[in-house]
């Protein structure tokens, strides 16, 4: 077996500054999509429809508010509602952890909302830019969660050579580092697939639609490996929070795709 390498979690000390490994990889997932935002914005079908440097960098603006407010809320609402609903302060109190993904999700779609309004653009013209761009960051988000030793997988046989120990989970049985798992599947796989995919001209909203449909398609299945959230437990169907948050989005990204391909979201 493997024992997790129980990083520092503080990457430099600058005195009494201290910059922590989980802000690097936020900032290496903004940088990552604001740089592959850019590279879009000069290619087809984006050029010709007037985007520039400006206007990814307005929308990278948005969608950092949109992923902050809406991954604390979505963790505040889909997972601990009486929690913060008895110490309602705490909502505050984004030091401690406490981040979803689909409530990340949730923000970015409606700051990109926002943003199209305001730059009287449709909203899919906006999500197919931004589509391919955001498994880079889901990546780096990973690699965060692996080096605070946080969301660890479950029981795996200790025979498999990948099977790690994480000291932070109480216990010395042997995990899959789930972590990892994340990071290959809904962060480099979905990001080479997508991206890919997102070279040819398609028709509005089937990048965004594949988008949805990969991301939530490989978050399920890596979630049967991760540990679920002590105070949740497995749910109905013995699916996790994380897989039932999922199954909408698989729905509606198969939906979006096949609506896209009929052109229902030209403008």
């Amino acid at each position: 077996m493997l024992i997790h390498p129980q990083f520092d979690p503080v990457a430099v000390s600058l005195g009494p500054l201290k910059v922590h490994w989980y802000g690097l990889t936020y900032l290496a997932a903004f940088v990552g999509a604001y740089l592959l935002a850019t590279y879009r914005a000069r290619q087809a079908p984006f050029a010709e429809r007037g985007w520039t440097r400006q206007h990814v960098e307005d929308l990278l603006f948005f969608s950092m508010l949109g992923v902050v407010l809406g991954g604390r809320l979505g963790y505040v609402l889909f997972y601990k509602p009486s929690y913060y609903l008895a110490h309602p302060i705490e909502v505050f109190y984004v030091w401690q952890g406490g981040m979803a993904f689909h409530g990340g999700l949730l923000g970015v779609i409606t700051a990109m909302a926002v943003f199209a309004r305001q730059q009287g653009r449709h909203f899919f013209e906006v999500a197919d830019l931004v589509a391919p761009c955001v498994p880079i960051g889901l990546a780096a988000g990973r690699i965060g969660n692996f080096i605070n030793g946080e969301l660890w997988g479950r029981a795996a046989d200790p025979s498999l050579p990948w099977a790690m120990v994480f000291p932070e989970s109480g216990s010395d049985v042997a995990r899959h580092p789930s972590q990892l798992y994340q990071f290959g599947l809904e962060g480099m796989l979905l990001f080479v697939l997508l991206w890919l995919y997102a070279r040819k001209p398609r028709q509005q909203g089937a990048v965004a639609g594949m988008f949805m449909f990969g991301y939530g398609l490989f978050r399920f299945v890596a979630e049967y490996f991760r540990e679920p959230d002590s105070f949740l437990g497995l749910l109905a169907l013995n699916m996790s929070m994380g897989q039932w948050l999922c199954v909408p989005m698989i729905v509606l990204g198969a939906l979006f795709w096949g609506m896209a391909k009929k052109d229902a979201f030209q403008a």
